[in-house]
C-alpha cells in the first residue's frame, strides 16, 4: 500500500468513520493504534463510512512500538500543530505513513521530539488550536495524491459530460 494513514488512540467515532471513507476513496490503508475511544462496531463509526468499509484495509496495533516494529521499511511523517515544516514542503516517497494523534492531545511529545525533521503541520491563523482530525487527514492525503498525479484515481463513478 503506497499510502497509509495512522490514527493513534482516536476518540471520536464519527471522525474515524469519515477518515475510513477518505482512505477507501483514496486507496489508502488505515492503521488504528492503541486504545480506541469507541468500539469498531459503533453505529456512528459505521454510519460515517458505511458504503466504503468493504473497500478499506484496516490494521490494528496495541502500541506505536508495535506499528513501528512491523513497518520498519516505510517512511513515517507525524502531523502536529507544533511542527516547523509545512505538509506541502515534503516530497513524499512511496509507502508513506502519515501519523495523526488523538483529537484531544495530538501525538506524544517524546515521539515528536524524536522525529523532529519528520514532523509536519497544516498552516492556520494565529490563535487557532487545531483543525478537525478528519479534515486534517483529508488535506494531507490529497497532498500526497496530488504529488503522485492522482495515479490510479478517477473523477468518481459518474462524469458530467454535456
Amino acid at each position: 500500500m503506497p499510502l497509509n494513514i495512522v490514527l493513534v488512540e482516536p476518540e471520536i467515532p464519527q471522525n474515524t468513520g469519515n477518515i475510513a471513507r477518505t482512505c477507501a476513496a483514496a486507496g489508502a490503508a488505515l492503521h488504528l493504534v492503541g486504545k480506541l475511544g469507541f468500539s469498531t462496531d459503533n453505529k456512528y463509526l459505521k454510519r460515517a463510512g458505511l458504503d466504503y468499509w468493504h473497500m478499506l484495509d484496516v490494521f490494528y496495533y496495541q502500541s506505536l512500538d508495535e506499528l513501528m516494529d512491523e513497518n520498519t521499511k516505510y517512511n513515517f511523517f507525524y502531523l502536529s500543530t507544533k511542527a516547523k515544516h509545512v505538509y506541502t514542503e515534503i516530497d513524499y516517497p512511496e509507502n508513506t505513513f502519515l501519523v495523526f494523534g488523538k483529537e484531544t492531545k495530538g501525538l506524544p511529545e517524546i515521539l515528536l521530539l524524536d522525529n523532529i525533521e519528520r514532523c509536519i503541520r497544516i498552516p492556520m491563523i494565529e490563535g487557532s488550536r487545531s483543525l478537525n482530525l478528519s479534515n486534517s487527514v483529508a488535506i494531507a492525503v490529497y497532498e500526497y495524491l496530488r504529488q503522485k498525479s492522482f495515479k490510479g484515481l478517477c473523477g468518481g463513478s459518474k462524469y458530467f459530460n454535456p
